[in-house]
């Protein structure tokens, strides 16, 4: 790994208004985790910019944060695949336009096609994997900073995955593209020490997800922790208090099963 490692203090916490009067967006705010850290943020008291592929999921997303009593988040429909550097300039057009400002990024969006020897590889599964996975959060991150670095208090938050075991045969695209990941992050951390903007990764425990189940088909589901307990995690990352991880991952693995607010019986999924 090129960034050093960090673990939650004992007496940490994410309080209802730790959030208050930030904007954050979330990507892939539909999928498992995603949608749990639209739910987080948003409970932490942030007005929460949700993208995704499919509008009508997105919808879904907003009802039911909604029904929780939630804040209203703004819907913005972006196709990571598909898109183009002028679509997320729309993107951040409209925020800055709607919303003024934006405090927080974070990259939930992931795209996994299964275990597959390299020798096997559909080239364009390859591609989409890598664009998905590396060349939009890029692309979306450069158009962020600038309403990002006007903020006093910034933060983008990438989601990475166990080097040790994505970097074993069969993982493919999804094992390179992490690890491009990392040094991504590493990077623009490098470019932004010592400014406003923070920069972050999070590395969760094992987590119930579709993209765990097709990795692991066979698996107990109900044995891994709820993707609730990553997402309140990656919202303590956006706080002033996650300043301290700055340049870090936050590593969930072994903190998980004695955490009680990370622990699996205490976040069951909404």
């Amino acid at each position: 790994m090129t960034l050093f490692t960090y673990n939650l203090p004992e007496d940490w916490a994410v309080a209802t208004d730790a959030l208050a009067g930030r904007v954050i967006l979330v990507t892939g705010a539909y999928g498992c985790l995603g949608g749990a850290v639209a739910h987080a943020v948003a409970q932490a008291g942030a007005t929460v910019v949700i993208t995704g592929r499919r509008k009508r999921q997105l919808e879904q997303i907003y009802n039911a944060m909604l029904t929780r009593g939630l804040p209203a988040p703004v819907i913005h429909p972006l196709d990571l695949p598909t898109a183009t550097p002028d679509d997320y300039a729309a993107l951040i057009q409209a925020v800055q336009s709607d919303l003024g400002r934006l405090d927080g990024l974070v990259h939930a969006a992931a795209h996994f096609s299964g275990l597959t020897p390299l020798a096997m590889h559909d080239p364009a599964s390859w591609l989409q994997t890598m664009h998905v996975n590396v060349s939009a959060p890029f692309a979306l991150t450069q158009a962020c900073l600038p309403l990002l670095e006007a903020a006093r208090d910034s933060a983008v938050v990438f989601v990475l995955d166990n080097p040790k075991l994505v970097s074993r045969a069969h993982w493919g695209a999804y094992g390179v593209s992490k690890a491009a990941l990392e040094r991504f992050a590493a990077i623009l951390h490098q470019e932004h020490d010592e400014g406003t903007l923070r920069v972050h990764a999070l590395l969760p425990s094992p987590m119930r997800s579709a993209l765990r189940r097709l990795a692991y088909a066979g698996e107990d589901a109900d044995q891994q922790t709820p993707p609730n307990a990553t997402a309140v995690a990656a919202a303590w990352l956006l706080t002033p208090q996650g300043r301290a991880a700055r340049g870090h991952i936050l590593d969930l693995r072994w903190r998980a099963s004695t955490d009680p607010v990370l622990d699996s019986k205490s976040h069951e999924a909404s």
